[in-house]
């Protein structure tokens, strides 16, 4: 399985600041068995939607960080419902609500996921802490969601009789 993480941020893109949290979800993803590339771009509804086109198709799973939040300049879930043609909820939702009661602020996170031919799309915020509470509570289910999109055996699929009836 192949994933790409995406950093998003101005400061990062200039040179100004380090990306950590992009480091954070490539170590989770590679935990879960993906083979990671990364990517780096400036925040803005066409520099994301750029490099969300160039990643569908030659990769799984695209995962972003950063962008998410209220900031005038946090497009990304913008620049990700450009390019994704089924939403998928319930990871934004998950990932939400696993922050209610630890961090007050995860309410704030706008982040979307969706699907983008056989890519699976995800927003992550631009914290490491961010990254690593989210990927904790999605990251078991993103092997199946990648199957599934992929049409490659289940183990899940397998092991439940109503999926060959």
């Amino acid at each position: 399985m192949k994933a790409a993480v995406v950093t998003i941020s101005d400061r990062v893109s200039r040179g100004e600041a380090e990306d950590r949290s992009g480091p954070a979800a490539v170590r989770m993803l590679e935990s879960f068995g993906f083979a990671t590339e990364c990517a780096l771009v400036s925040d803005g509804v066409e520099p994301v939607a750029a490099v969300l086109r160039e990643w569908i198709g030659k990769v799984d799973l695209v995962v972003t960080t950063g962008g998410t939040g209220f900031a005038p300049r946090d497009l990304t879930p913008e620049a990700t419902a450009l390019v994704i043609e089924r939403a998928a909820p319930g990871l934004a939702e998950a990932m939400r609500s696993a922050t209610f009661g630890v961090n007050p602020h995860g309410m704030l996170s706008r982040a979307i996921a969706g699907i983008a031919g056989s890519t699976l799309v995800v927003n992550l915020p631009g914290s490491v802490a961010g990254v690593e509470e989210s990927l904790a509570v999605i990251g078991p289910a993103l092997t199946h969601a990648v199957e599934l999109l992929s049409a490659r055996p289940s183990a899940h699929a397998q092991s439940l009789d109503w999926h060959s009836s």
